[in-house]
């Protein structure tokens, strides 16, 4: 590993630092583009207008029409966090709104797949629904929607995805990444795109006077659920984002949140009041996640729409135990997956571009978790398959992949399907995530094919694990204060959360719960504990690390902790 300092410009952390920041806090923002006051607002006043998101009037049209003849809205949501807040923030805010018939369908991963397909369609026209709202999905839903317009049904696709060739012919579609939108912020995800179209809504309701702006329904209510899904779905936290994001935490802070998100903070252990973005990131978000990989996502789009504390409960308690079932099955899994993945070398060679992983066992819901942690360890492009339990399926693998910088995972599965028509049955995703449908027989040309475009796409530097650190710690910030300080912030993918770098004296090293390695450190001087999660080796006596701060509590003392990310070897 590489361990890597950013630049910081001087000039901007001097400006950040004249407008009151704190010095270390000023260093870190500079060092992640932020260099004015105007930058710190995080206030609603600031956020893009929805007037710029394209389609956001057409919907907002289309929906108010619709609110005002008393039809019924049927939301088809996707089965993951995003897709879960997104429902939940869709069917409780448009009935804020005025809407008396708001429904929803949760595709099932295992029967139905991924997004509005025809049957989807047929089930959402079964329920007697006169629009329909997909949230998180519908960008690729061309034969989906073509069925549900076919049946009658007036679409609205809300989507953040990457849109492909072809469109779907929905009546409406916001999506900041379709073809010609000029949305500032592509890195929306679907909760903050269906947030958006409920801006527009209400504003477009208040200009045929159905309320003024003095009464009008207040959406803030609804900025937790958005928070928790823009920051589960790891979209990048642009600065639209990071003010969504903020605003969903001062509320929930405040004590302001539905009762499921305060009983899963419960169920995780986690305190609302001091709520931060890894809450939402390793404890809120995989417990709905679960319900949407082994069980059905209604659990948790249930949790996040009641108002009935005790049900929130029960849900909550339900999900919990639901993601400690998807924990064992992701450990059997992972260990027989990197087995595997480390026979496709030989030891002490280097990986090869791309990793492509299959076993008749794995269970199709945590693929992506699996493909996650392989990409970790051997830094490389990885798929994870599963073969599909849907009935008249039995043939085909599930993929979900993960990729690394440099490598668009999307775009190479487009090139792929390009070079080898009908190896691909469907595919879709981001440039870090993405899913895959193969006939088994096609596994091999797969794998093959996509390692052809990882030799081509990757070079030595980008298969070189590079970790980008805010350099040395002054000794002077080592204090608990300032670990609290730097929880409380907004970080994530794209404002990544502060790594510090430097060399420091290992007193003391040994494994805890056999796989984890607690360390005893000096740095620059004082004495400090560290832990270093999922690492055996040893370490030298004098190592260069890159480290997270956090805050021990050991007979009521609080202490800094050392989280320690890598080591230059």
């Amino acid at each position: 590993m590489k361990i890597l300092t950013r630049d910081i410009p001087p000039r901007a952390v001097w400006a950040l630092e004249q407008a009151g920041v704190h010095p270390l806090l000023a260093k870190l923002f500079a060092a992640r583009g932020m260099t004015s006051k105007d930058d710190l607002d995080d206030g609603l006043a600031q956020l893009l207008a929805p007037t710029g998101l394209t389609g956001a009037q057409a919907a907002a049209t289309l929906l108010a029409n619709a609110i005002e003849s008393n039809q019924s809205l049927c939301i088809v949501a996707d089965y993951d966090c995003d897709g879960a807040t997104a429902c939940a923030v869709a069917v409780r805010g448009l009935r804020l709104l005025g809407a008396t018939q708001v429904s929803y369908i949760v595709p099932d991963r295992v029967v139905d797949g991924y997004g509005l397909t025809a049957p989807i369609a047929q089930r959402v026209h079964a329920s007697r629904a006169n629009v329909l709202i997909t949230v998180d999905n519908g960008i690729a839903s061309v034969e989906g929607v073509a069925m549900a317009q076919a049946l009658g049904l007036k679409v609205v696709v809300t989507d953040h995805h990457l849109p492909g060739a072809e469109l779907p012919s929905a009546e409406v579609i916001v999506n900041p990444n379709q073809p010609g939108c000029t949305f500032a912020s592509k890195s929306m995800a679907g909760v903050g795109v269906m947030f958006y179209v409920l801006l527009a809504l209400r504003a477009e309701l208040r200009s045929r006077g159905a309320f003024t702006s003095e009464q009008q329904p207040k959406l803030d209510s609804l900025l937790p659920l958005v928070a928790l899904g823009t920051v589960a779905d790891v979209v990048k936290l642009d600065a639209n984002n990071r003010r969504l994001v903020a605003q969903g935490l001062k509320r929930i802070r405040a004590g302001a949140l539905p009762v499921g998100l305060r009983a899963l903070f419960v169920a995780a252990g986690r305190q609302a009041a001091t709520a931060t973005t890894f809450d939402f990131g390793f404890a809120l978000g995989p417990r709905i996640n679960a319900a949407g990989r082994l069980s059905d996502m209604t659990l948790g789009i249930e949790c996040l729409l009641t108002d009935d504390a005790s049900r929130a409960t029960e849900l909550a308690q339900a999900l919990d135990g639901i993601n400690r079932e998807r924990r064992a099955i992701e450990g059997d899994m992972r260990e027989q997956a990197m087995e595997i993945a480390e026979s496709l070398f030989d030891e002490g060679d280097e990986p090869p571009p791309a990793i492509c992983v299959f076993d008749p066992d794995f269970h199709e819901g945590v693929v992506g978790i699996v493909a996650s942690r392989i990409k970790d360890k051997l830094h490389r492009p990885t798929f994870v398959f599963a073969a599909s339990s849907a009935v008249g399926k039995e043939d085909e693998l599930k993929g979900s992949g993960r990729s690394i910088p440099g490598f668009h995972l999307r775009d190479a599965l487009d090139l792929i399907a390009k070079r080898h028509p009908g190896v691909l049955l469907r595919f879709g995703g981001h440039a870090m995530a993405a899913g895959c449908t193969v006939a088994e027989e096609h596994l091999d040309v797969f794998e093959e094919a996509l390692n052809q475009v990882a030799t081509e796409w990757l070079d030595a530097a980008t298969l070189t694990r590079c970790l980008e650190t805010d350099g040395p710690l002054a000794p002077e910030y080592l204090r608990v204060d300032l670990v609290d300080t730097l929880h409380k912030e907004v970080w994530g993918q794209g404002f990544a959360p502060p790594v510090f770098s430097e060399e420091v004296d290992v007193i003391s090293q040994r494994l805890v719960g056999e796989k984890h390695l607690a360390l005893k450190l000096k740095h620059q001087g004082q004495p400090v504990d560290g832990i270093w999660f999922g690492r055996t080796e040893q370490l030298p006596r004098r190592v260069k690390l890159a480290f997270r701060l956090d805050a021990d509590e050991w007979q009521g003392q609080r202490r800094v902790k050392f989280l320690v990310e890598g080591a230059e070897e």
